[in-house]
C-alpha cells in the first residue's frame, strides 16, 4: 500500500472527535493508536479493541504519524553526561 492510499485512511472532520485525525469512517483518533503501539501494544490487540478497523488502519496511523513528524519538532529534555 503506497502512503498515499495509507494517508487517506486517516480523516480529519471539525465536526467529528473536534478535528483530531480519527481513522476514516470510526471515532477512533491517531494519536490513541499511537500511544497505544508506543507503550508496547502489539497491532493484534488494537485490532481486537476495535474489530472494525484493519491492520492497514492502524499502518495508516503510522504513517501519519510520520508525515507530522516532518513538520514539526518537540522539545525533549537535554541527557544527562554521565
Amino acid at each position: 500500500m503506497t502512503r498515499e492510499q495509507l494517508l487517506g485512511r486517516i480523516s480529519i472532520d471539525p465536526q467529528i472527535c473536534f478535528g483530531k485525525p480519527c481513522i476514516r469512517g470510526h471515532r477512533i483518533w491517531v494519536s490513541l493508536v499511537l500511544d497505544w503501539l508506543a507503550s508496547g501494544m502489539p497491532i493484534v490487540e488494537v485490532l481486537a479493541m476495535y474489530p472494525g478497523i484493519e491492520e492497514a488502519d492502524v499502518y495508516a496511523c503510522i504513517a501519519y504519524g510520520a508525515e507530522m513528524a516532518r513538520e514539526r519538532y518537540i522539545e525533549l529534555p537535554a541527557e544527562a553526561t554521565p
